[in-house]
């Protein structure tokens, strides 16, 4: 039986393929401030500057590629069970060969039913005010907005839970509740946190090995190690 490997990755991976990260140094995104366009206030009071903010960034998805990053951890999927665990809604990890990916924050090709949360959709050119679901209800981004449910948490703490080994990349595990994941892994898991400018210290977890490169960088090193010692 192969080792489960879990890769938790947030937005750092993806700004290495060009997805701007929106945030700014002043906390707006995009010159917008986060509660006008991510969350369910602010849907409700433009909803179609939510829809135009979300369809600029399906625009931005759909013009890049995976990175070096993205193409390694496919790689580890010959020798390991790999799960990875994303706090992005871009599709890179899918589009690079990833098997098994979980999107804690939403999918950006998805769009939804504003009054049937199961009525989920592919989606890839612009979602426009009064385009409906087959039941008749507004179709919104697939997204978790501020003040929502994360509904996979429990299936994302659970892999962690079983992990062998815990990759973290471009993630500052600072943002909860995908920060509080790591509190889930067993005492004897490894965990590998890859980041230039680490956030963390390597006394902050038990087993915890830190290597400060850029995703591009650090993860076809570490992968390339991984499977080595499976050799």
């Amino acid at each position: 039986m192969k080792d489960k490997i879990v890769v938790l990755t947030g937005a750092g991976i993806s700004a290495e393929s060009g997805i701007r990260t929106f945030r700014d140094a002043d906390g707006l995104w995009e010159g917008h401030d986060v509660m006008e366009v991510a969350s369910p206030q602010g849907f409700a009071q433009n909803p179609a500057l939510v829809l135009d903010f979300y369809n600029q960034r399906r625009r931005q998805l759909l013009a890049v590629e995976p990175n070096t990053a993205h193409l390694a951890l496919v790689a580890l999927e010959k020798y390991f069970e790999v799960h990875i665990v994303t706090q992005n809604v871009d599709d890179l990890h899918e589009r690079a060969g990833s098997s098994n990916v979980v999107h804690l924050h939403g999918e950006l090709l998805k769009v939804r039913s504003t009054g049937n949360e199961r009525t989920v959709l592919d989606r890839k050119n612009d979602l426009l005010l009064g385009e409906l679901c087959p039941e008749g209800y507004q179709l919104r981004p697939h997204i978790v907005w501020f003040g929502e449910m994360v509904p996979l948490l429990e299936e994302a703490a659970a892999l962690v839970q079983q992990a062998e080994i815990i990759i973290i990349v471009g993630t500052s595990m600072q943002v909860y509740p995908a920060a509080g994941l790591i509190d889930y892994a067993k005492d004897t898991t490894a965990v590998y946190f890859i980041d230039p400018k680490p956030s963390i210290s390597e006394s902050s977890y038990k087993n915890l090995t830190i290597l400060p490169d850029k995703a591009t960088k650090g993860v076809p090193h570490l992968v390339k190690d991984l499977i080595g010692k499976t050799l």
